[in-house]
């Protein structure tokens, strides 16, 4: 029994799993942000070379 709960302690206690979930969500926001800022960048840049186009 005394082996089952320094397993469970050592299981509470034991930070990298938590460490890595945190990591992959930064890494994922990050992910988001960027896709966000190349999708308008895109769409603003589309519009100016249509512009230049037209006026051509």
């Amino acid at each position: 029994m005394q082996k089952i709960i320094n397993q469970a302690q050592r299981f509470v206690r034991d930070e990298d799993g938590v460490t890595a979930i945190e990591y992959g969500l930064i890494a994922a926001l990050i992910a988001v942000v960027i896709v966000g800022a190349v999708t308008t960048v895109g769409t603003k840049l589309n519009l100016i070379f249509t512009t230049i186009g037209n006026d051509l």
